[in-house]
């Protein structure tokens, strides 16, 4: 599994990576976590607020900080 969080480096996208991060140990899952933020990078995702959260290169949210449950939902 590949997850991708996308931001700009602020507290709201930090904080979604911690619960990325959560989510998948509380859920033992083997997956590929990345932080991305560059903004070249987040544009080509077609993403226009951030944070982002992308699983196996699908966006499954935008502009949200998504708690550890939430995610872990996602997963």
């Amino acid at each position: 599994m590949n997850i991708k969080v996308l931001g700009g480096g602020c507290c709201k996208c930090e904080n979604l990576l911690g619960a990325v991060k959560e989510a998948v140990a509380e859920k033992g899952i083997v997956a590929e976590i990345e932080y991305i933020t560059d903004m070249t990078k987040i544009m080509e995702y077609g993403i226009m607020s951030t944070p982002a959260l992308i699983i196996d290169n699908k966006v499954v949210s935008m502009g949200r900080v998504l708690k550890a449950k939430d995610v872990a939902k996602l997963l």
